[in-house]
């Protein structure tokens, strides 16, 4: 029965896959609440500080920063976050598609791409398509911390204040619920304005010691924040999908195991109808 040794083989093999399978999906669960403890904790900060800024970007205070002047889009940054590691589903080849959306957009106008990669698979997949990656940055951890963020954007803020790049975007993950994430891509400089563009008309805000030197810090903590939020929603996502996977590759080997089995059963059943076959006709002949 040298066929059953096989399947039976198959089987122990599926067995084990499956065990590591659901391994997985416990540990993603259990990384994934924490991921969104934190997430839902800098929320608040990211939202507020994104609405001063919107509401700095449509008023007229007396010093203009570089972040809120608008000029004409020769070269483009894009930062993009990404996961380390792969086994969650789509959750990269989304993001990545969406970016390939928007680079295709801005080269037909002849804008110039720099990249500036969170990720191991971010980086891989720029330099894969010949993009030039100036910064980078990779195996951030379950727990980003902004120190390690705070570098390769500053050499992006940096090219924009010298007037090398025009605009820069950020893309990266959002966390809408365990069962979806999708890829989000905003505008980090130059600031947009608010949304009500009544508030350009009638209001400012009152600045202490003077607008330069806070428009200078809020700015600076603007960005940082944004590129952030936007490392930390990717960490949740990728607990989420990673979970929702390996649950789904947990519940594929089951049944891949008792297609398995049934066939098995089906090869032994067929050799012990042969054997009696053969033991009958024997005892005929004798």
């Amino acid at each position: 029965m040298a066929g059953g040794k096989e399947i039976k083989t198959k089987i122990a093999s599926v067995q084990n896959t499956q065990k590591i399978t659901a391994a997985m999906e416990m540990v993603a669960a259990s990384k994934m609440r924490r991921a969104q403890d934190q997430m839902f904790a800098t929320r608040p900060y990211a939202q507020r500080i994104a609405d001063v800024v919107s509401h700095v970007a449509s008023s007229h205070p007396e010093y203009k920063h570089p972040f809120l002047i608008d000029r004409p889009i020769k070269r483009a940054g894009i930062v993009a976050v990404s996961t380390d590691r792969g086994l969650c589903g789509g959750l990269n080849t989304n993001l990545f598609k969406q970016a390939l959306n928007h680079i295709g957009e801005l080269d037909d106008k002849g804008v110039e791409i720099e990249v500036v990669t969170f990720g191991t698979k971010a980086l891989n997949f720029f330099k894969r398509i010949g993009a030039k990656v100036v910064a980078e940055t990779s195996h951030i951890g379950d727990s980003p911390e902004i120190s390690k963020i705070i570098g390769p954007v500053q050499t992006l803020l940096q090219r924009y204040e010298k007037g090398d790049i025009d605009v820069i975007y950020l893309i990266a993950n959002e966390f809408v619920n365990t069962m979806t994430q999708q890829p989000k891509m905003v505008q980090l400089v130059p600031v947009q304005p608010a949304p009500d563009k009544e508030l350009s008309h009638h209001w400012d805000y009152i600045y202490e010691p003077d607008s330069k030197e806070v428009l200078d810090s809020v700015l600076e903590r603007y960005i940082e924040s944004l590129v952030y939020q936007g490392v930390v929603e990717n960490v949740a996502c990728e607990m989420a999908a990673r979970m929702i996977a390996m649950k789904s590759a947990t519940d594929n080997a089951g049944e891949m195991i008792d297609e398995l089995q049934l066939i098995y059963n089906r090869e032994r059943q067929a050799s012990i109808t042969q054997e009696i076959s053969e033991i009958v006709g024997g005892a005929a002949a004798v």
